[in-house]
């Protein structure tokens, strides 16, 4: 039995001990994703114990090196660990923008305190992060933000908005992009620094989505003082921070869908709405063939995936494969919805009805519509896929 194999027995036999049988169903609700942080509260026992459980083990973030809290994993231990995951269909035991976007960001541009103070707190659960990158005249056009933080002895005195911040009123932490050098060509005066949302000065106004949620908020900063050695690499040189995140904050939107989707069956789901027919088909062959057409493209986009991690892993440059990926991720998640929706019918128009879950078909497909949107438009991403990818001649 090879290393590798070996580490594959041990970790499918500590899952299958470790990991209870709630944490190996679908997600019912988003109250049982655990985001964790100073005020989260666990939903279940069962949430705690398996948390518990792999914090311990390091597994929360297994890739990281074991002096920040992680599991220390290989790039060939981190896919064996994944697909063990997957193979009991076990829940992430917790997970924020700290392990998805900010964690990778320190590891490659933070300095060794900045390391040791956040990458285990994150990895522990402890602190929940926020993205402070959006403002209500620079989204698409992120360089031409103009919250500025100002230096006055050992602070930066920050002033500004934040448009967009998910979840901004439920974190304890803030990673955000701030203009100090207002003179400098747009992306060249933009700096990267953390910041406490218990400051003085920092508050948040949520925003009332169309599927009734409230995900994102407005965030307003007054005169707010935050340490200079929160400041991540050098000063005026937060784009190429910004700009390697982003690559991972787009994978993330591009990856597994969320909500009822989650590690749900959609042909499966569609057999209990439609019916079968006398050979157990789905008994609706347009829709029989459109979620064949999808799960196809799915497999085909998974297999993009993996090679991009590997090339990432490996330590080449994704690059403007980021934007491919949340594209095309992008527009499989609209069509699982919009498949869903028509599996659905009439009931999964219901806003209000119990049967329904209170409406969750609606509301999350309503809410699919803004991954075309958030991470960058979906008009971004194309422009960027045809002049770094395809190579094409600008208009």
């Amino acid at each position: 039995m090879s290393d590798l194999e070996e580490f594959r027995a041990e970790v499918r036999t500590w899952l299958e001990d470790n990991c209870p049988e709630e944490m190996r169903q679908p997600l019912a609700s988003d109250a049982e994703h655990v985001w964790g942080g100073r005020k989260w509260e666990f939903s279940s026992d069962a949430q705690r114990v398996w948390f518990d459980r792999m914090v311990g083990k390091g597994w929360t973030a297994p890739a990281w090196p074991k002096e920040y809290g992680g599991g220390g994993m290989s790039a060939d231990e981190h896919d064996v660990f994944k697909s063990e995951m997957n193979r009991i269909n076990a829940r992430s035991p917790v997970s924020n923008f700290g392990f998805w976007m900010l964690g990778p960001a320190l590891l490659k541009f933070g300095s060794e305190e900045q390391k040791r103070e956040h990458l285990p707190e994150i990895a522990r659960g402890e602190i929940r992060w926020c993205q402070g990158y959006s403002e209500p005249n620079a989204g698409s056009d992120l360089a031409s933000l103009k919250t500025s933080a100002e230096i006055d002895g050992d602070n930066f005195v920050v002033n500004g908005r934040k448009i967009w911040t998910s979840y901004a009123d439920r974190a304890d932490k803030m990673f955000c992009l701030v203009r100090t050098d207002p003179d400098a060509k747009k992306q060249a005066g933009i700096s990267f620094i953390l910041l406490d949302m218990d400051t003085p000065g920092v508050s948040t106004r949520p925003i009332q989505l169309i599927s009734g949620e409230s995900p994102f908020c407005e965030t307003f900063f007054d005169d707010v003082r935050v340490p200079r050695a929160n400041l991540v690499g050098e000063m005026n040189q937060g784009w190429t921070i910004a700009k390697y995140l982003l690559t991972h904050e787009r994978d993330n939107i591009g990856g597994e869908p969320p909500g009822l989707l989650k590690g749900r069956d959609l042909a499966q789901m569609a057999l209990e709405a439609v019916g079968a027919d006398d050979q157990g088909r789905l008994d609706d062959p347009m829709l029989r063939a459109d979620i064949a057409r999808l799960e196809i493209d799915a497999m085909a986009f998974r297999a993009l995936v993996e090679q991009t991690r590997a090339k990432a892993e490996a330590g080449e440059g994704v690059g403007a494969r980021s934007a491919m990926l949340k594209y095309y991720g992008t527009e499989l998640n609209k069509r699982r919805y919009n498949l869903m929706m028509d599996a659905m019918g009439g009931l999964g128009l219901e806003w209000e009805s119990e049967q329904t879950g209170g409406g969750r078909y609606a509301r999350e497909w309503l809410r699919s519509k803004g991954n075309s949107i958030e991470g960058g438009t979906s008009e971004i991403m194309l422009g960027i896929i045809s002049s770094a990818v395809l190579e094409l001649p600008k208009g």
